[in-house]
Formats: structure tokens, C-alpha cells, sequence
């Protein structure tokens, strides 16, 4: 008597069974071809595709709307790694790679893999996309930092939330403090419309031949990935132009071209002048990089900033991300006061609009920068870049952080109390650069 032989499982290289869908079925069998709309996309130039193509409005989540930019955008490589609150958006980038919208697409490892992984594949001459969020963000931000020195185009979406620890899930922006100063370009999306426009424009200008840097394009977790607002969208039928890695300015990997610039080059390894020049030099080159994205972010996404009721304005709030939504309602509660106040929004945080900042803000008596994490990393750019042009008193706050909301009436509070002198209950004297004082405005420069 013969035992049965149990039939065999194959599994990936993490031992899980292999699940992959079965090549998509010829038209010879009568089935319907599950690629069959992917492969009726038509490529138009990204003139065409952000400025003329008609859209229609949807009623979609955050993830929802970087799944649909990601199926206008040509990728040919997403790597996931299931993290909240970005779990949903890759899933949903995986039903795309089932449709045939997304060339190649798996799961890494861990984050640190596949941000290594997603170099390599930027490296090879194909355009990627992933998504991280908090923790996540913090465990591949090593590999995330080589990016831009190796000069490789890719976009990542960081739905940003609370950095560990004590643990927890909900919303805070810290995160994007550790991505502003690595050399990539980074932008920060208000909200579903915000999010799906960058996410597309930012492939386009990652892969200027005289940018060639990634695209980080942040959004302020649950706020934007699972809630629901309007979104205008072109049709599905369209989409944008392949990568042409072969036009970069860095040549692809291939077995005749190294590399740009890794570490292992005889000359960044030894601890000589030379090794200090060659970084310092491209160092310089990568943010030379930075600046050079200006003119891209002018022509395609209107500008580094957006600005509101800023002219004759008193008062002016400045915000990034799903605050300026809440800076809006603030400046409402102004109007019914007789206060007249402005928003400024900033959608590029890297490169920073400086001279633009410093042209609006120059006549305000007040400034108030309100954001969604602790140490006010916004409020440090604003205040650096308006300083000596500005004699605005300047308030780095209020700030919420670890998953609360803003209340609109704590920003209006902070106005009154920036208007009329009165002692603020939430921002400390440290966090407020006054007008008068020299000594008050060392201060406050020293502890931002």
C-alpha cells in the first residue's frame, strides 16, 4: 500500500504559496482580456495631459485618487510594503498590476528593501512609484537619502503619521522633517485633487533631464487617504509618456555604465581631498538640482505656493498640507470679525518658495504658521526665509500633534492674541518673534 503524495506548494522567497494570477487569457479563447483597456491607453504629452484633457469629478478617497494617477502615469515598477495608513494605496496599485496599468509590482520585505529595491529599478531606466508612511518612512529614509546623490527619478507618496513611539496610527506630519533637507524634491497635497495632480506631475518633472531627482509627495495621513472629497480626473484612457531613461543625464545601469557616483568609486572611499571635493561638489550639484525644478513646478503645477487674500492683508496665515483646509476657516471667522487676514499655501516644500514668501509677506503685521506635528518645521522655513524682509511678528504655532484635529478656533485665538498683545495659552514665548525687541527676535531665531 502506497501512501498518497500531497501535491506540491510553491512559494515565494518569503514562504508564502504563490498566488499570482494566470497569464491574461488570449482572444483566441473567447475570454475577455482582463489588460484589454490598458492596452487602449493612449500616451499624450504632459502639456496636454495637466492642461487641456477634459476631467470629470468623482467623489473618491486619498488612496483611491493616487491609484487613479498612478494608472494615468505609465509605471512600469511599484514595490509594497504594507504599512498604515498607506496599506489601502498600494493595495489598490496592486489591482492596477492585475489590470495591467503597472508593469511589474510585488511585495518587498521590509521598507528598507524596497526603497533599495525601488534604486535599482530607477537605476535600470524604468519609472517607479511606492508608498510609505511614519515608522516606515524612518526605516527606509537611509537608501530614501541616497536618492537624490545617485540622481534617481522615482516618486514616493509618505502618508504621513505619528513616528514612534509610544505606538500609535494617527495622523502628525513629523515625518517630513527628516525628508527636507536628504536633496529630493518635496511636495505637500491639501487634499484628493492635491494628491492625484502631484503624484502625476511630480514623474514629469522628476525625470527633467536637468533635474533628475525623486519626488517625495506627502499627505497628512487619514485627513487625506481615507477620507472622501472631489476630485477631477481626465479620462483613463489616457496616459502619460513612457520614461525615456535613454535622454537622462545620468546613464541607466546596464553592463557597460556604473553606477553615478557610488560609494564604491576608489576616490569617495579614501579620506583624502579628493573624496571631500568629489562629495562637496556633488552635494552642491544635487540641490543646484533642487533649484532647477523651480521652473517645472512654475509650468506645471502653478507655482510653488498659492496664495489667497493675501494683498492688504493684516494677518496672514501660512500652511501646508491639510492645515491650510483649517487656515481657511480660521480666515472665515476673521472676516465675520473685521479682521482682514490671507492664507498662503504652500505646495512645494523642497524647493522653498523664499522669494515668494518674502514679496507677499512683506507688508503683514502678523504671521501665523499653524501645523500638524510638534517642532514646527514649517515655521522654521517661513522664518528663515522672511527674516530682515518682513517686520511681521512671526507665531510658530499652535501645533497639534499625535492625531488631533486643529480646532479653527485655536488658530483664530492665536490672531487675537498676535493682534492684541495678550499672552498666548498654547505657544510659548520661545516660539514667538516679535517686532520690536532685537533680543526677542535672537530668541526666537535660536529656538526655532
Amino acid at each position: 500500500m502506497s501512501d498518497t503524495l500531497e501535491p506540491e506548494v510553491k512559494t515565494n522567497p518569503q514562504g508564502d504559496p504563490i498566488t499570482s494570477a494566470a497569464p491574461a487569457p488570449s482572444s483566441q479563447s473567447g475570454r475577455k482580456d482582463p489588460h484589454a483597456e490598458a492596452k487602449r491607453q493612449k500616451e499624450v504629452t504632459p502639456q496636454y495631459m495637466f492642461n487641456e484633457a477634459p476631467r470629470e469629478r468623482e467623489f473618491i478617497t486619498g488612496s483611491e485618487a493616487a491609484k487613479e494617477a498612478v494608472r494615468r502615469s505609465n509605471v512600469d515598477l511599484s514595490i509594497a510594503y504594507p504599512i498604515t495608513p498607506q496599506s489601502e494605496t498600494m493595495q489598490l496599485i496592486g489591482v492596477l498590476y492585475g489590470e495591467g496599468y503597472v508593469k511589474e509590482y510585488y511585495r518587498g520585505e521590509e521598507e528598507y528593501g524596497v526603497m533599495s529595491a525601488i534604486a535599482g529599478g530607477s537605476r535600470a531606466g524604468v519609472r517607479c512609484f511606492t508608498a510609505t508612511a511614519g515608522p516606515g518612512t524612518l526605516r527606509g529614509i537611509e537608501p530614501i537619502a541616497s536618492w537624490p546623490g545617485h540622481r534617481l527619478p522615482a516618486v514616493a507618496m509618505f502618508t504621513c503619521r505619528v513616528v514612534n513611539a509610544p505606538l500609535a496610527i494617527q495622523p502628525d506630519n513629523i515625518e517630513i522633517a527628516y525628508l527636507l533637507n536628504c536633496g529630493m524634491i518635496v511636495f505637500h497635497a491639501e487634499n484628493q485633487q492635491d494628491l492625484f495632480d502631484f503624484i502625476m506631475k511630480g514623474f514629469i518633472i522628476s525625470e527633467m533631464n536637468d533635474v533628475t531627482l525623486p519626488v517625495g509627495v506627502c499627505c497628512d495621513g487619514f485627513f487625506v487617504t481615507h477620507a472622501r472629497g472631489y476630485c477631477a480626473m481626465q479620462d483613463k484612457g489616457l496616459k502619460l509618456p513612457a520614461r525615456q531613461a535613454w535622454r537622462g543625464a545620468v546613464p541607466v545601469l546596464d553592463a557597460e555604465n556604473p553606477p553615478a557616483r557610488l560609494s564604491r568609486d576608489a576616490p569617495v572611499q579614501k579620506s583624502n581631498f579628493m573624496a571631500y571635493n568629489i562629495h562637496a561638489v556633488w552635494q552642491q550639484e544635487v540641490w543646484a538640482a533642487v533649484e532647477r525644478s523651480r521652473k517645472y513646478i512654475d509650468l506645471y503645477m502653478d507655482g510653488l505656493l498659492e496664495a489667497q487674500d493675501v494683498e492688504g492683508a493684516e494677518v496672514i496665515l501660512i500652511a501646508s498640507g491639510s492645515m491650510a483646509g483649517q487656515c481657511r476657516e480660521a480666515i472665515r471667522m476673521c472676516t465675520e470679525n473685521g479682521i482682514q487676514a490671507g492664507l498662503i499655501k504652500i505646495r512645494s516644500l523642497r524647493p522653498f518658495p523664499t522669494k515668494e514668501l518674502r514679496k507677499l509677506c512683506a507688508k503683514a503685521k502678523l504671521i501665523v504658521v499653524p501645523e500638524f506635528n510638534y517642532v514646527g518645521w514649517l515655521a522654521k522655513d517661513v522664518a528663515t526665509a522672511v527674516y530682515g524682509y518682513s517686520k511681521a511678528k512671526i507665531v510658530a504655532g499652535p501645533h497639534v500633534y499625535g492625531g488631533m484635529s486643529m480646532p479653527v478656533e485655536m488658530i483664530y485665538e492665536e490672531i487675537e492674541c498676535g493682534l492684541t498683545g495678550k499672552k498666548s495659552a498654547t505657544v510659548p514665548s520661545s516660539a514667538i518673534m516679535g517686532t520690536v525687541d532685537p533680543d526677542e527676535v535672537a530668541h526666537f531665531m535660536q529656538n526655532i
